[in-house]
């Protein structure tokens, strides 16, 4: 169960949270719940730059070849000579490669994105707490992580 701290002021909640991680409290340990938004707390607790790049770099490789191969396996399938054009031509090929590498590729990112922000998560759901208009900072053990 994690420690709940509750604060009226954005300041005191602030101060709390730089002695929090002054004293070791890992990152990934802390939930802050804000009324509404404050940059001193983004930028307290971001760490290092998303992996999310991963996800949307590996789905675009693989849009752009799975476009390539599915283009360039039809033509060879079913293949219609027409004009005298050879059967396998690259650069009808890369427009499907293209757009198959934006369709992939946002497709991925957004399944990245719902993984690394660990939705949809029924647990938060359910545990709607309502904290109206205060600042909360939720310390959770570094086992239970």
């Amino acid at each position: 169960m994690p420690r709940q701290l509750f604060f009226d002021t954005p300041e005191a909640f602030l101060q709390e949270l730089r002695a929090q991680l002054a004293s070791g409290v890992p990152r990934r340990c802390l939930q802050v719940h804000l009324p509404y938004h404050l940059h001193e707390v983004e930028e307290l607790l971001i760490g290092r730059p998303s992996r999310l790049r991963y996800f949307a770099l590996t789905g675009g490789l693989a849009g752009f070849g799975g476009g390539f191969l599915l283009a360039l396996l039809t033509s060879i399938d079913w293949p219609v000579i027409t004009g005298g054009k050879p059967i396998v031509s690259v650069p009808p090929f890369l427009l499907v490669g293209y757009l198959m590498t934006i369709l992939i590729g946002s497709l991925s990112c957004f399944a990245g994105f719902l993984w690394l922000a660990r939705l949809p998560s029924p647990e938060i759901l359910l545990a709607g707490q309502p904290f109206e208009s205060r600042f909360v900072l939720s310390i959770q053990d570094e086992d239970a992580t």
